[in-house]
């Protein structure tokens, strides 16, 4: 097996066709170390059951290259819902995500903090999330060291959100007694959009730091590297790539520097363009930014 990089860096690559068929030649195409896959439709609920085939032939070629693999849940999952139908549709959406992540080879799964729905029934939210999330984090734990975990993604702070700026992971961690198989994946357009000023002077760091303060160190697994359209504290999640929108490039460089990222692969989710070029040049500009640092 080919030895990984200090700091994978990818993209969300296309499945549509078969993952092999389709996600690897993207992979190769934009010359990317790490490797993000939807496994269900992003914005529904039905659950394919794959190719075995195309899962193997995906999860042999990314085992081989030392490519690391995440696999993000449907986009409708919401925990906090109060909506019973929705809750159990979201909890089946990430065993079955997790059970592909497996066949697959994908480390962890991705899936957004969720929302309350309404301001008055938080308190509600958090307990529900208690009673759904955590028997699913312990049957991972029951499976071995090859399951998957389950990273939560803070989202951009709109409709009352479990967990937009990192602090509010405090409440959302000690809900499920901060299970071992829980981490954190950092989106920083949500970052951003949810308040955090990145390009003030040590901006990045203040954040990774208040991470770490509020889950515990090493809980970060992946971190979604997206610039954003709109301003600090929009609350919009509108991606941009790398260097071309409100963030700037400087702050992704500051990334690098913390402790807390060390190793840690980063994937972009940025507008691809033609034939990736998109993704090309943001894996480009990542890896400049590392290289600066020796």
């Amino acid at each position: 097996m080919t030895a990984a990089p200090s700091h994978p860096i990818g993209a969300h690559i296309p499945a549509s066709g078969g993952l092999a068929r389709t996600g690897l030649p993207y992979l190769a195409k934009i010359g990317a170390t790490a490797a993000q896959v939807f496994v269900s439709n992003p914005r529904g609920w039905a659950l394919s059951s794959g190719n075995p085939a195309e899962d193997e032939a995906f999860r042999a070629h990314c085992e081989t290259a030392g490519i690391p693999v995440f696999v993000h849940a449907s986009l409708l999952v919401n925990l906090g819902s109060p909506t019973a139908l929705t809750v159990e549709r979201s909890a089946a959406t990430l065993l079955h995500a997790a059970e592909r992540a497996q066949r697959i080879g994908a480390s962890a799964v991705v899936f957004h903090s969720g929302s309350a729905v309404a301001g008055t029934r938080r308190d509600a939210a958090m307990a529900q999330l208690r009673e759904v999330l955590l028997p699913i984090l312990d049957s991972l734990d029951k499976l071995g060291d090859e399951a998957p975990s389950l990273l939560v993604e803070p989202t951009a702070g709109g409709g009352f959100s479990l967990a937009a700026k990192v602090g509010d992971l405090g409440p959302f961690f000690e809900a499920v007694d901060h299970h071992p198989r829980l981490g954190v994946c950092l989106d920083t357009c949500h970052a951003w959009a949810a308040g955090h000023d990145l390009t003030a002077p040590g901006g990045t760091k203040e954040m990774l730091d208040d991470l770490a303060g509020a889950v515990g160190t090493g809980r970060l697994r992946l971190i979604h590297a997206n610039d954003s359209k709109d301003p600090c504290g929009s609350l919009r999640d509108r991606h941009e790539n790398v260097g071309a929108g409100q963030i700037g490039l400087e702050p992704f460089g500051d990334l690098f520097t913390h402790p807390e990222v060390r190793g840690v692969p980063l994937i972009v989710e940025t507008p691809s363009h033609t034939e990736g070029a998109g993704h090309i040049a943001d894996i480009t500009s990542l890896r400049g930014l590392l290289a600066q640092l020796g």
